[in-house]
């Protein structure tokens, strides 16, 4: 036993009166409490206790040394208590990243809330349309719009996308609608560089469905491609969330829902170590239940 455990054996056999009683409180043997206390009293010079078989007593050396001792132990469980408490605060920098136009509508709003309800903590938000390695680059969590391979980062899945097909309403007037993916070889395309990097955009009824267009714009910016349709320059394809207020105001159209692909998972992603930490565990807790919120709206 250190010293510290030395003096809390000290106190425990003087305010539980034997030896064996406070080995017990200790789950230690009467042995190592006997040890403890005579080596403190060999660092000391002096005896503490005066031992009989039925009870303890303090020597005048005793008496002076248990206000320090219970003083010293005190200020330990005092010290404890406090750095426990701010552990399970959140607290430090939460760095935090999310594919840019769903890190814009859905995480900075969180983000905002988490700010508010936890005054400690600072947060640095990086919205960016690649993959980031949480590791080396020293990121505590991130929102990942994929489904996963296999890994050592915990994944906790709040929600799906789809991979839609939209026009705006004027388009559709003057162009007619597209019955099947085949007929998109006739219409005005628009492609999301990030979604649809080739010419060839894929559907599914049973089975893939590859189907070969011709872009009259290629844009690497989700927002200006859904932009452009809007604006009746063509048909563009987009995930559920970036044409979500469009389709509400009926400004865009959903086309061939039939022939969309599989819905795409959304998880927040992070270490193992990071799920450990009180500024962590206090995003999941707020951001898991408002996405599932707005990915099932």
């Amino acid at each position: 036993m250190d010293r510290l455990d030395a003096l809390r054996a000290f106190a425990l056999a003087v305010d539980r009166g034997s030896l064996s009683a406070a080995a017990r409180q200790l789950a230690r043997s009467p042995a190592s409490i006997t040890r403890a206390i005579a080596a403190l009293e060999d660092r000391l010079g002096t005896a503490l206790l005066v031992r009989t078989t039925r009870s303890l007593k303090l020597t005048a050396a005793g008496e002076r040394f248990l206000p320090t001792a219970r003083r010293v132990l005190d200020e330990l469980d005092e010290a404890e208590a406090a750095t426990t408490a701010a552990e399970r605060r959140p607290h430090g920098v939460l760095a935090l990243t999310a594919p840019v136009t769903f890190g814009a509508l859905h995480v900075r709003p969180i983000v905002e809330a988490y700010l508010a309800a936890h005054a400690d903590v600072r947060v640095r938000l990086l919205l960016l349309d690649r993959v980031v390695n949480l590791v080396d680059e020293g990121v505590d969590i991130a929102v990942r719009i994929a489904h996963l391979p296999d890994s050592a980062l915990i994944a906790m899945q709040v929600g799906t996308v789809r991979r839609l097909l939209v026009a705006s309403p004027a388009y559709l007037a003057r162009h007619g609608r597209p019955k099947q993916p085949a007929d998109l070889a006739a219409h005005r395309c628009i492609s999301s560089i990030g979604l649809t990097p080739s010419e060839t955009w894929t559907f599914r009824k049973g089975r893939a469905i590859h189907v070969r267009v011709a872009p009259v714009l290629a844009v690497n910016h989700a927002e200006s491609a859904i932009r452009a349709a809007t604006a009746a320059a063509g048909i563009t394809c987009a995930l559920s969330y970036q044409v979500a207020d469009q389709l509400a105001r009926g400004t865009l159209v959903r086309l061939l829902p039939g022939f969309e692909p599989p819905p795409v998972p959304v998880q927040l992603v992070f270490p193992a170590s990071s799920q450990r930490t009180a500024k962590v565990r206090a995003f999941v807790e707020l951001a898991t239940p408002r996405l599932r919120a707005a990915l099932t709206a």
